[in-house]
């Protein structure tokens, strides 16, 4: 708990030294070292050196002396200078860094504002950033078959696993334009290795993943991305961010909402006189992004390097562990079949396990089950009959008795049927959480249609596919929610509607379109 606190204890860069330094005695023979440092100072890399740092000073002063430290052939500040004359002034056309610029503006040209990964609950307004994390591993089987296609395909490794994400965000989406951000090093010369400096830039990669081609041409598609996003690196993200200028929102990381990260870096190692030491595990518990996947090496009892060690850090408020347990599953079954055979087509790739196909194709669609006789309205009309004063349905202070709840639905039924809804129809529900949702949800029942749920807060790209593809007779929706799409169909604003002169009472099948 107190390593927690002094690690999540934020620093005020005005005023501190962006390092902060602890020693925390659990006995006379037992310390913990706890050493933070804010990210704008340090990278993952910078650990390296920070590491020696700490084990050449600390054998000095253990031996009575003053740690002689070697001249560095450059320091931060340099890297700083020769950044900014090598990127020279955007408004010079002929710049790095105006050409970069528009590689990136025509890159990310109308890319969506968010991912659309299924999360199981919505976006909140303001993220906390809570998190959590889903450890799996991908065996050293699977991890030589990554080797050997990437060697074929002449990738690399990170590629391959990047197409296999890509293609695992574009099932469970539905979505064809994937956008995954991923860190650079940004340390291109060898004078940079012993600095302990910010040096790590973000890349967005933005692939588009088509079901009909096969893994092998996906893969050959990514790494064209890949390398030029890579040739294209020198932009910092914040500046990039300020050059698209994306909707913001405190609600989601800008660009892109999915990370893939390699940690290749060696583990840091204090080998100290007469001092034992070991790492202690520390998690955050922390979500910069919905999801992050970090791949890093893998060792067999006998140190020997054996597969990827894999982490899907998640935002709590999105996802539930077994959500996230099912993208790893599924993540390393599409590794499994497309390093043995990369001609598969991408949506060929079977993403569910034995267990779940029993669910899916048995379980689900047993036929043999008796089927109700009652429906969803009889067993409303009933509890009508049964309490009509009784509340029905509360929300935010508001509340509706069975027999007020009852006439609104019944009145909204009929306006429904007046504008051609009826069996065989869908009727689009585009109302965030409110009475309004309920009593449309009913309304379109009554009126024999079917509704198709529309969460107002994704993206309108996604909206309007779901639009177009269920094809229905209108959208019901609230003035509140503002809801609007590209796609030509009518939306009606049922809190606007004045249905008075409608009648409140049951709705008969001779009312309903036969």
């Amino acid at each position: 708990a107190r390593v927690t606190e002094i690690a999540t204890t934020g620093f005020d860069v005005t005023q501190q030294v962006p390092i902060r330094v602890r020693l925390l005695q659990i006995t006379p023979e037992e310390h913990i070292l706890v050493v933070v440092v804010h990210h704008i100072s340090s990278d993952g890399f910078s650990m390296g050196p920070l590491t020696r740092d700490v084990v050449t000073a600390y054998a000095a002063r253990a031996a009575g002396a003053v740690p002689e430290w070697s001249a560095l052939e450059v320091q931060y500040a340099d890297y700083t200078l020769w950044q900014r004359e090598v990127l020279g002034d955007e408004s010079d056309p002929e710049s790095l860094l105006a050409r970069q610029s528009e590689f990136w503006r025509t890159t990310l040209a109308d890319l969506p504002e968010e991912s659309t990964v299924p999360s199981d609950r919505p976006r909140p307004a303001v993220s906390s950033y809570r998190g959590a994390s889903h450890g799996f591993t991908i065996d050293g089987r699977v991890r030589a078959g990554i080797t050997d296609l990437a060697r074929r395909s002449g990738a690399t490794e990170f590629m391959v696993v990047h197409s296999a994400l890509a293609v695992l965000l574009s099932r469970l989406s539905a979505q064809s334009d994937i956008a995954i951000g991923t860190p650079i090093a940004g340390r291109g010369e060898a004078a940079l290795d012993d600095l302990v400096g910010m040096f790590v830039n973000t890349l967005v990669l933005r692939t588009s993943v088509d079901g009909g081609v096969s893994f092998g041409e996906l893969l050959d598609a990514v790494r064209g991305v890949d390398l030029e996003a890579f040739a294209h690196a020198d932009v910092p993200f914040e500046r990039l961010v300020e050059v698209l200028d994306p909707a913001r929102s405190q609600a989601r990381h800008p660009l892109f909402q999915v990370m893939l990260t390699f940690q290749n870096m060696a583990a840091a190692e204090l080998e100290l006189p007469g001092l034992s030491v070991s790492g202690v595990d520390f998690d955050a518990q922390i979500a910069k992004f919905d999801v992050q996947l970090t791949l890093s090496e893998g060792f067999a009892e006998d140190g020997s390097p054996d597969g990827f060690r894999a982490d899907f850090t998640y935002a709590t408020e999105l996802f539930d562990a077994s959500t996230v347990e099912g993208f790893a599953d599924r993540f390393v079954r599409i590794l499994e079949a497309v390093v043995v055979d990369p001609s598969l087509r991408v949506g060929d790739i079977d993403l569910l396990g034995a267990d779940e196909r029993i669910a899916v194709l048995e379980r689900w669609n047993d036929t043999s089950r008796p089927v109700p006789e009652s429906t969803l309205l009889d067993r409303f009309d009933a509890q009508v009959a049964a309490s009509p004063d009784a509340v029905a349905v509360v929300f935010e202070g508001e509340s509706l008795t069975y027999a007020r709840f009852d006439a609104r639905v019944n009145q909204l039924a009929r306006y429904l049927i007046s504008r051609g809804v009826g069996p065989e129809t869908t009727v689009g529900l585009a109302v965030r959480r409110s009475l309004d949702l309920l009593v449309g949800m009913y309304a379109i029942v009554r009126a024999g249609g079917a509704y198709v749920p529309i969460d107002p807060d994704q993206p309108a790209e996604r909206n309007g596919f779901i639009v177009e593809s269920a094809a229905p007779v209108l959208v019901v929706s609230t003035s509140r929610d503002g809801f609007d799409v590209p796609v030509s169909v009518p939306v009606v604003s049922i809190d606007t509607l004045d249905l008075a002169d409608l009648s409140a009472g049951p709705v008969s099948d001779a009312e309903r379109i036969s």
